[in-house]
Parts: structure tokens; sequence; C-alpha cells
């Protein structure tokens, strides 16, 4: 990666080989502006081709959050047509950078919208128990379509349907997390890196085409139903998304009181 660049950290153990990627704005919750979407996809791209690199953790720097999805204050613009949608997080995760390594994604403090798109993208959740996991996308007048259906193949069908739903008025907590499956081990507070370098370690201690082909593997078992589901996107955000103006009105007045579950 160029100098300067500082929004995401990439370290590399070459003993173990597993790297590190780091989501760096934790004085903005780690939420992706276009500098990010930029760097993210350099470094997927980078560990294609690094083959002392087995295996990933992807991670956010702080306490209170993993991510927050998108910056608010990054305004995209959008055509009018409904058969064209520019979502610049469609680029963010390893699976749409065509890398096939396995990413166990680290989460401590909120994960939110957005960051959907890169848990959606990594083989299996570790969380510390100050996890929380909700999308604020319905409460704002949008509508959670990626998020959804990507969640929708990590989580059973009426727990992701209530967490979107519900909007910023509910939390899924770490614990409530790991008993439906998103989170695959809880960890105590602060240790949630900790343990999936751990898992990631072991994975790559593994060969190497064995590892990626299973990888590829599972991701076939679920892309199909995936891309159908990803065509309606578009259509549907253009349909139901509130004028950014009335969607910034609703989020400069929104509750500030949650239920966590």
């Amino acid at each position: 990666m160029g100098a300067g660049v500082n929004t995401v950290r990439l370290s590399v153990d070459k003993d173990t080989g597993v790297a590190v990627v780091t989501l760096n704005r934790p004085e903005r919750l780690n939420a992706v502006d276009l500098d990010m979407v930029r760097e993210l996809a350099d470094v997927w791209r980078e560990l294609r081709f690094d083959d002392s690199v087995r295996a990933v953790v992807l991670t956010g720097a702080g306490e209170r959050a993993f991510c927050t999805g998108i910056d608010r204050d990054f305004v995209v613009p959008q055509p009018s047509s409904p058969y064209m949608q520019d979502d610049p997080l469609l680029g963010i995760g390893p699976k749409a950078n065509d890398l096939w390594k396995p990413v166990v994604a680290a989460v401590r403090g909120m994960a939110c919208g957005g960051a959907f798109y890169l848990l959606g993208e990594s083989e299996f959740v570790v969380a510390d128990t100050t996890a929380s996991f909700f999308d604020p996308h319905t409460t704002y007048g949008m509508v959670s379509a990626y998020e959804s259906v990507l969640m929708a193949q990590q989580m059973p069908y009426g727990e992701v349907a209530r967490m979107m739903l519900m909007g910023t008025a509910e939390r899924i907590s770490a614990r409530r997390a790991h008993e439906i499956g998103l989170v695959s081990e809880l960890a105590e507070p602060g240790g949630a890196l900790e343990a999936a370098v751990r898992c990631a370690a072991v994975i790559a201690g593994y060969p190497t085409e064995g590892v990626q082909g299973t990888v590829r593997a599972l991701w076939a078992a679920k892309d199909a139903a995936r891309a159908q589901a990803f065509a309606q996107a578009p259509h549907l955000i253009a349909l139901g998304n509130l004028p950014a103006e009335r969607q910034a009105e609703l989020f400069a007045g929104r509750p500030r009181e949650y239920r966590v579950r």
C-alpha cells in the first residue's frame, strides 16, 4: 500500500502466514469513506498475490466499533434509473475482489449497516462480549437490501428479519449472536482479535490448495442465491428509499434509546 494511507492497516506475520487487516478510522467508529473503499480493494488484491499469507483476520481499530457502515458525510450520487445502483460498498469485501484465502472477522463493539458487507464475506466471526449488531436502514427510511441478503445467509430468517426491521430500536448482543450462529466464538472484552488470530493460524498451517478450495466450495453453496437476490436490490432500493434530504432529517432526529437482547 502506498505512503500516507491510514484508513486501513495491513500487517503480515510471515512465520504464521496470517495477515491482519484493520479498519482504521476509530474516531469515526470505522465508518467507510471513499478512501477506505479504495484501500480495502487494494489490500484484498495485494493479498491475492502474497503467497506468504495463507489466512486473514479482519478487525476494527479502537474499542467502540468494528464498523458502522458508510460514513454519513460520504455522499454518493445515484443515477436516476432503477436499473443501476452505485453502491461503493459492493466492492469492499474479499470475495468481491476475488480473494479466496480464508477470512476470519474479529468484532469488538458495534457492527451495523454496511459492516455486514464485510461480515457477509468472511468465513466466520469471532466476537468479544462487548459486540453488538444492528441495522439502522429502516429507521432512516432506507431499504436494507444487500445487507439483508448477506445476513440471511448467516442467520436464521426470523432473527435477521427482526434485526433489519427493528432498526436502531434494538441491538443483538454478542451472547445472542453466538446463540443464533452469527458468531462462532465469544471472547472476553478485548480478546476477539487474539482468538481470531489463533483460529487463522491453525488454518494457515494446513495445505493451501485444500483450504482455498474449501473456501470456494463453501461460497459456491450460497453464491447462486445471493446473486439472484442481489439482482433485485437496485430496484427495491430505488423504489423504497426516501429522498436523501428526508433520510438526513430522520438521522438527525433519531431516538437515542435502544434495547439490547
